[in-house]
């Protein structure tokens, strides 16, 4: 497989993220590189003809698949601040959760650390999928 920069890996997984599940695609070819996109809503360049084709496609994965987003919130909460799981449990079950955990977070001046874990999980992650499907990203 051709190389891949990682900065075009970790944008097709944001775009496959920002919908709710199935409602976007991103497709890597395994003999060019190349990232073709899809969404239900019609941003996209739309995919190959034969992208069913698992010996010539990836399907780039959606966060969730990668243990990133709530579970990740989740691993910080029980690694930094584990008296306050309770509190971050109760943000999780209302609208606009992220925003009032970063609230929180900023209010005991962890949201730095969480910013520096997020990244560094984020991109071990892409790295062990990318690793598992023979992708090297540069």
């Amino acid at each position: 497989m051709k190389k891949i920069s990682y900065d075009a890996i970790d944008t097709a997984i944001m775009f496959v993220s920002v919908e709710p599940f199935f409602t976007s695609q991103a497709l890597i070819s395994k003999h060019t590189g190349e990232i073709f996109y899809a969404s239900e809503f019609g941003d996209s360049e739309g995919l190959p003809d034969d992208f069913e084709n698992e010996k010539k496609y990836i399907d780039v994965p959606h966060e969730k698949e990668l243990g990133l987003g709530q579970p990740l919130v989740f691993d910080f909460v029980s690694e930094y601040i584990p008296d306050h799981e309770d509190t971050i449990h109760r943000i999780f079950r209302g609208p606009g959760a992220y925003s009032r955990y970063k609230e929180f977070l900023d209010d005991k001046g962890l949201l730095d650390k969480w910013y520096e874990f997020e990244n560094r999980e984020r991109k071990e992650a892409i790295m062990e999928w990318c690793h598992e499907n023979g992708i090297e990203p540069i």
